[in-house]
């Protein structure tokens, strides 16, 4: 599809999204906002920069149950580390507050996308929050370094909107389990995975293609670990075929970059070409069926560099 004009792409960035860390030594440190953001500016990219929001409880609710939130709150305020799940979620101090800003921002995100302009009345039509893509929570815990799921929250805010059709799509290591179980027998989330297995969480088989009237609308695809772009591609040719003819309302795009190679807990080998692949074929899917509206969060990846390439080819394809 041939534009004649760059698309406006607003980027979430403060030091609020930093705040969404685990402290020193873990892999999920505060610093990975500040490696890509270091990256980005290198581009010197006509995009529009938006300050982090936060989401208010009510809206969390919309997806979390109640005593769950009540245990965040609880550990947020408390001096010394609650695990939110069964061990790998630490809590730390504020992390309720951390959370909320991961979440507002990524309904930001989908509010500006979905109205064509950004709170200030700035122009925008794609959309990317780098701290976000918190795909393994689910309604009733925390998961996978996940404690509030922004995606589940934003698909749900998404059909408020009127949209009802929306294309998933996830390219980190890890299988987004805390979408695909929450949403496995809704007919209108049509879900694509590219994941390495085995690894965490486990899940995200090719068997695993939706249930109900949901059969059909979710399409896992494993990879073995040491697969590299050339897998990639194949992989996503197919994720391409299916969005295609899902013509969906809104895609979603949750770029982690822990499938690179070189990161240090994943065995995937692609390179940032698969980031920018991907985010310049669902793209064009937007602009195809969705009237432009795509938004992508960056989900995991522990080595910085790779954080700051993968998710600068994705803002680089948004903004041609």
């Amino acid at each position: 599809m041939h534009r004649t004009t760059v698309c406006r792409t607003a980027v979430f960035f403060g030091d609020q999204l930093a705040r969404y860390g685990f402290g020193a030594g873990h892999p999920w440190g505060t610093d990975r906002i500040y490696a890509f953001w270091s990256r980005l500016q290198a581009e010197q990219l006509d995009i529009v920069v938006e300050e982090p929001e936060t989401a208010d409880e009510e809206t969390i609710l919309s997806f979390h149950e109640k005593q769950y939130v009540e245990l965040v709150k609880m550990a947020s305020n408390s001096c010394r580390s609650i695990p939110l799940d069964r061990g790998d979620t630490p809590s730390f101090r504020r992390v309720f507050e951390a959370t909320q800003y991961v979440v507002g921002s990524t309904l930001a995100a989908l509010n500006a996308v979905v109205k064509g302009r950004d709170r200030a009345g700035r122009k925008v039509e794609h959309a990317f929050n780098p701290i976000a893509g918190l795909h393994h929570a689910r309604r009733d815990t925390a998961s996978g370094f996940c404690v509030f799921n922004d995606i589940g929250v934003a698909i749900i805010q998404a059909r408020k909107y009127g949209i009802k059709k929306i294309a998933y799509v996830d390219i980190d290591a890890h299988h987004g389990d805390g979408v695909f179980y929450e949403f496995e027998d809704d007919p209108q989330l049509f879900f694509a995975d590219i994941h390495q297995s085995p690894l965490y969480p486990g899940t995200g088989f090719e068997s695993e293609t939706g249930k109900g009237a949901a059969k059909g609308t979710k399409l896992n695809m494993p990879l073995p670990p040491g697969s590299g772009d050339d897998e990639f591609f194949r992989a996503f040719a197919k994720v391409q075929e299916f969005v295609d003819a899902a013509k969906p309302e809104l895609i979603i795009l949750q770029c982690g970059a822990d499938s690179l190679a070189g990161d240090p807990i994943t065995d995937l080998q692609y390179s940032a070409k698969a980031h920018g692949h991907a985010a310049k074929i669902l793209h064009e899917l937007a602009h195809r069926h969705c009237d432009g509206r795509i938004i992508a969060l960056g989900g995991g990846g522990y080595n910085r560099d790779n954080i700051g390439n993968a998710w600068t080819e994705v803002v680089k394809a948004f903004a041609k």
